[in-house]
């Protein structure tokens, strides 16, 4: 199993030695993901955000030795915000859902790009509140933007508004 993972072009100046070219893969039950890197008081964090159910994870401080890394600690930070929203999965079968991680140049996903953007905004908030990185419940911050209202489907009914959480535990059913 492979999941790819779409970054800005932000994102993709930091990290050029992950990027590969060739995009032919499947994605599995997880879908694609979005990448994009944003700082808090100088240090680099990444808003990392699936496409399908615009859930959301945080890596906090990545630094360039991080970057052989990354599949664990992204891997490790997606479980733990799972379990931190109620979600209850085995950590292994998430595991092999994910697979390997492969970083790709954009894909141009507006929606998605809306969404991380918007998020990014209420994170500043955030950012100005707790003051510095050390002070911030990253978890809890990200479950609050996770538990945020998104639309889903082509209709403008209240049937077709839901939270992220609710959409990723949707997607997490099927395995």
């Amino acid at each position: 199993m492979r999941t790819p993972i779409y970054t800005t072009k932000k994102l993709e100046k930091l990290i050029k030695k992950l990027i590969q070219s060739d995009s032919n893969n499947t994605p599995g039950i997880l879908g694609k993901w979005n990448a994009t890197v944003f700082y808090v008081a100088r240090k680099k964090c990444w808003l990392i955000s699936n496409a399908k159910s615009q859930y959301s994870v945080i890596l906090t401080d990545i630094k360039a030795a991080d970057l052989k890394n990354i599949e664990q600690i992204f891997k490790n930070a997606f479980y733990s915000q799972l379990i931190y929203d109620g979600i209850l999965v085995k950590y292994d079968a998430l595991s092999a859902q994910i697979g390997k991680l492969d970083f790709y140049r954009t894909d141009n996903d507006r929606r998605t790009t809306g969404f991380q953007n918007q998020r990014l905004l209420t994170f500043d908030y955030w950012i100005y509140e707790f003051g510095s990185l050390e002070n911030m419940p990253i978890k809890e911050l990200a479950s609050r933007l996770n538990s945020e209202l998104i639309h889903v489907g082509k209709d403008r009914k209240m049937s077709d508004y839901t939270t992220s959480i609710e959409e990723i535990k949707k997607v997490l059913t099927n395995f």
